[in-house]
């Protein structure tokens, strides 16, 4: 394990990554004021604990390695990403202008819990920003004299960035839950944030997808 001064360096960095605005905390925010607190968590969820089950075995068998070495697994990872983020801010528009035509004046549809789950999980194994954290940032905090083997090291920084980040993005979903059930009374209102957040979506996507170089790494 890393010594204090080395493990605050490394969580004051981590935190103010997950604190930045990208493509998990976008999908989070629409999720909670679209569909409430328990989708938005379970969205969460998915980004961070059932992320994790696919990312730290990753890390651990040394496989984000060898994407970091090959270009071409790079840019499959991150063009699946841009398609992925174009589709979910579609999805949204597409949806906000089928309710305004429809005159609902009830809450948007709920989304059922094992599809935010599964949305949240394939939005952050699908962004490059996080494969990119783990490959780039992780490894500098690594000591292989420090008496702990260099996978149990990785390990634990992946384990905390990711508890850290499930309880960063459950404060976000809450209180974007909060916010919804407000706009829930509003239809009106939550049409136009689900434009917003669905044109912020295929923005990112067009973005990632356009951008030549490795994405700067970020939540």
């Amino acid at each position: 394990m890393p010594d204090l001064a080395t493990f605050l360096t490394f969580y004051t960095a981590v935190l103010a990554l997950q604190l930045a605005p990208g493509p998990d905390m976008i999908l989070l925010l629409s999720r909670g004021v679209g569909q409430g607190r328990r989708t938005a968590v379970l969205t969460a969820i998915g980004m961070t604990l059932l992320a994790a089950l696919v990312q730290l075995p990753l890390l651990a068998l040394g496989v984000t390695s060898l994407i970091q070495a090959s270009p071409l697994a790079f840019e499959l990872l991150r063009w699946a990403g841009a398609l992925y983020l174009v589709w979910l801010g579609a999805k949204l528009l597409v949806g906000s202008f089928r309710r305004q035509e429809l005159h609902l004046s009830k809450a948007p549809r709920p989304v059922p819990d094992r599809v935010a789950l599964r949305q949240g999980m394939i939005n952050n194994l699908t962004n490059p920003k996080a494969m990119v954290f783990m490959l780039a940032f992780l490894p500098q905090f690594v000591d292989p004299a420090n008496g702990w083997p260099v996978t149990a090291q990785l390990l634990f920084l992946g384990a905390v960035q990711k508890i850290s980040g499930f309880f960063v993005l459950v404060g976000v979903a809450i209180g974007a839950g909060t916010i919804g059930n407000w706009l829930a009374r509003r239809p009106g209102l939550v049409a136009w944030q689900e434009r917003a957040a669905g044109a912020i979506m295929v923005g990112l996507g067009l973005r990632l997808a356009l951008s030549g170089d490795a994405p700067s790494v970020r939540r």
